[in-house]
């Protein structure tokens, strides 16, 4: 009876693997990896950190997969052909966002720019976004912030190490720090960090709805991909995602109100100095649309993807830079070449410096904020490198992988920015997507790159900076969703005696 039913089992176990096998060969599905398992799907073959995973997975079965994530067909992307691909001829196909937890509960149903399927609300989010709030201009207006903010992480670098000794000081916290006060600044017209607002309440929830944020977007929700485990009521992450957007929303709404009454007191010329004021002028003439809901969804999406990203690329190009101090050396020269030593950099000086411009694109090469860009999903069916894509079907694009494939890059693994000196005039739209591509490509860049490398630049060009010991800075990765360093980074500083009087002045 035992060897029957052993038999029977192995039949039926051959015959489902079979099906499906024959299945996928004539529906011309891309290649799989593996087994796919009843109810995970390919889950049990993937390790942290997810993206390299999926890159061995890439080189061994082909830069097109299609993948089962639990429930949720998937196809992943891992060359920069397949990702031309995805975002010329089936760009419009792949505009919509699949409808995960994070989404529902942080994106406001899915109302978000970052959430909200394509579509008319989607165009005029992207719309607001692009010429209402993160426009040349608008981003010159919030300069003062940048430069600013920059100096006042300078002053306290100096303060902490005038003596012309070596201190030691944690970047990790400075650069959150400097990019979170950055971006509430141009939002609300409010700093969180740094003198005199250590002790404020709204400094402190602001600082945990923050953490806590970074904490359960970067987290892979079971729910999203293994649906029955909602109806045994196992899921804690839900629970705790509804209850982060109860304090969210109350902390934003707050900002909102305050910003309102200022506006009711303000001389008209005062009322357009933040984003929240931008978006209340649109109410102001559009009120059915221009809700207290959309102003809300568009500060978290400006705050999160802001602030983080940023932070962990200026964190990473210094890790890069203690460990290659000629690099160091080389950027520190340019900006004395090119800038000089009797004032501070300025933005208008980084169209000047070529080799700092490297510096940071290197650094987003080998160290990208999204090794796995936000996940599109496919509205009907297409087709990918000759392959058929189901509607319905959830698309990652490794852009690590892309952008550390030894087939495309020379030496992908070193750090050398001047790659990208070598490569002025040719394209390499999608060897490097560090910001996306498409029609959800991120409008943020522009702000991004200003603030990196005004920031880095006045690092280098004020500061002498060493490891803190003779090994080299430990460049592993950490989990989360922007892959952050595992080890939060520590440095050693002293001013650099050139810049000793400049710095005492600010």
């Amino acid at each position: 009876m035992d060897s029957l039913f052993y038999y029977c089992f192995l039949i039926l176990f051959s015959s489902y693997f079979l099906t499906k096998y024959f299945l996928q060969v004539n529906r011309n599905l891309p290649p799989s990896p593996g087994v796919s398992l009843p109810i995970i799907g390919h889950l049990y073959l993937f390790k942290k950190p997810l993206h390299r995973t999926l890159a061995k997975l890439s080189n061994q079965y082909g830069p097109i997969l299609f993948t089962r994530f639990g429930s949720r067909p998937v196809v992943l992307v891992s060359s920069p052909s397949a990702a031309e691909e995805c975002f010329t001829k089936n760009d419009i196909i792949f505009a919509n966002r699949p409808r995960l937890l994070a989404g529902k509960h942080l994106g406001y149903n899915y109302t978000t720019l970052v959430w909200a399927p394509y579509g008319d609300h989607w165009r005029n989010l992207r719309r607001i976004a692009s010429l209402e709030l993160l426009s040349s201009n608008r981003l010159q207006m919030f300069h003062g912030i940048r430069v600013d903010e920059v100096k006042l992480l300078s002053q306290r670098l100096f303060r902490g190490s005038k003596s012309g000794e070596y201190r030691i000081f944690d970047m990790k916290s400075m650069f959150f720090e400097l990019t979170l006060n950055v971006v509430m600044r141009m939002i609300a017209g409010k700093r969180y960090y740094g003198e005199n607002v250590s002790g404020s309440e709204d400094a402190r929830r602001f600082k945990a709805i923050v953490t806590e944020t970074f904490q359960l977007s970067g987290a892979t929700n079971v729910v999203d991909l293994l649906p029955f485990v909602k109806w045994v009521g196992l899921s804690k992450t839900e629970k705790r995602l509804m209850i982060l957007h109860g304090k969210r929303d109350k902390f934003m709404q707050d900002l909102i109100e305050e910003r309102r009454r200022l506006r009711c007191d303000s001389a008209s010329e005062q009322r357009s100095r933040t984003m929240i004021d931008v978006l209340l002028s649109l109410q102001e003439t559009e009120p059915e649309y221009y809700t207290d809901h959309i102003i809300r969804g568009m500060m978290q999406v400006l705050l999160g993807a802001g602030s983080d990203t940023s932070a962990a690329t200026m964190e990473w190009a210094l890790s890069s830079l203690l460990n290659n101090p000629e690099i160091l050396v080389q950027a520190q020269s340019e900006i004395d070449t090119n800038v000089g030593q009797s004032r501070l950099i300025e933005e208008s000086d980084l169209t000047a410096l070529p080799y700092l411009h490297g510096v940071i694109k290197e650094t987003l090469r080998m160290y990208p904020a999204a090794p796995l860009l936000v996940p599109h999903e496919s509205s009907e069916e297409c087709t990918i490198g000759g392959f058929k894509v189901p509607r319905g079907t959830m698309l990652l694009v490794n852009s690590w992988a892309i952008q550390n494939d030894p087939r495309i890059w020379e030496e992908p693994s070193k750090f050398k920015p001047e790659r990208f000196r070598e490569m002025a005039g040719k394209s390499d739209k999608y060897m490097l997507l560090p910001f996306g591509t498409g029609r959800r490509v991120c409008p943020g860049e522009g702000l991004a790159m200003r603030l990196v490398g005004l920031a880095l630049g006045s690092l280098i060009q004020c500061f002498e900076w060493v490891r803190t010991g003779g090994e080299l800075v430990d460049m592993s990765e950490g989990t989360g969703l922007t892959m952050p360093r595992a080890q939060p980074l520590l440095a050693m500083c002293r001013p650099r005696p050139a810049m000793v009087t400049l710095l005492s002045q600010l």
